[in-house]
């Protein structure tokens, strides 16, 4: 019998754990990143990794910015982590974990450091993690992987991921460390940055149309206001 969950199971699991809607300019971001990790979650090859959680983490909070009410963001990650069956706060430690760590390293023992060509004492757990992944012939290489390995040089240095050169150079670097395709890694990132800058642009325009709508209201109230007003002594 074939007891692997399936997205719609997923998706019934979400919605039973966050009840309340979802607003629309958000919902596809939402549902493709609960599809995505879904199937990595049954994928065999797969195995969860603290720079996968930061990548969860980081595509979670970049794409939900502007979300309102504020408050639902919370609700949304948890059922967004229990829906495929794993824990919130490993996601949320390991990503401040990797943030603190990338910001106290320069960016080019950073770079020494993922590109496995100069190991750092700091963090052994997550060193043999790095090596395991090197040496492993069936990782299974994500977008939401590559979208970690980005934050990570983009806490320890951001004018760098800003200049294409050293970006691209810096993810060579990197791909060719852990065996990875640094055309595939670099590919990713480039949709992953151009899919930020589209959300920044509907987000300037819905705040637009939100401005516009409240001002009419505002003209309307006040123009109710006064032709309800009674006439003056003097008329």
């Amino acid at each position: 019998m074939n007891n692997v969950r399936t997205v719609s199971d997923t998706k019934r699991t979400f919605y039973t754990l966050h009840t309340r809607p979802i607003n629309t300019i958000y919902r596809r971001v939402v549902e493709e990143l609960m599809v995505e990790m879904h199937l990595l979650s049954v994928n065999v090859d797969f195995s969860y990794n603290p720079l996968y959680g930061l990548g969860v983490v980081t595509a979670f909070e970049r794409f939900m910015q502007g979300y309102q009410p504020e408050r639902d963001k919370e609700s949304i990650f948890s059922a967004l982590c229990q829906a495929v069956e794993q824990e919130e706060q490993r996601y949320k430690q390991d990503a401040e974990q990797l943030r603190e760590l990338a910001k106290s390293l320069s960016v080019n023992d950073l770079i020494g450091w993922l590109s496995q060509n100069t190991p750092l004492d700091r963090d052994a757990n997550l060193q043999s993690q790095l090596q395991a992944i090197a040496n492993n012939s069936n990782f299974k290489y994500n977008r939401l992987f590559a979208i970690g390995l980005f934050t990570l040089l983009e806490s320890s240095d951001p004018d760098l991921v800003k200049d294409e050169k050293q970006r691209i150079e810096a993810l060579k670097k990197i791909a060719s460390g852990l065996h990875l395709s640094d055309e595939k890694l670099s590919k990713d990132l480039d949709l992953y940055r151009s899919n930020l800058d589209k959300i920044t642009q509907a987000l300037v325009v819905m705040a637009d149309i939100l401005s516009a709508d409240r001002k009419k209201r505002e003209q309307r109230k006040q123009q109710s206001t006064t032709s309800a007003a009674p006439p003056s002594a003097n008329e």
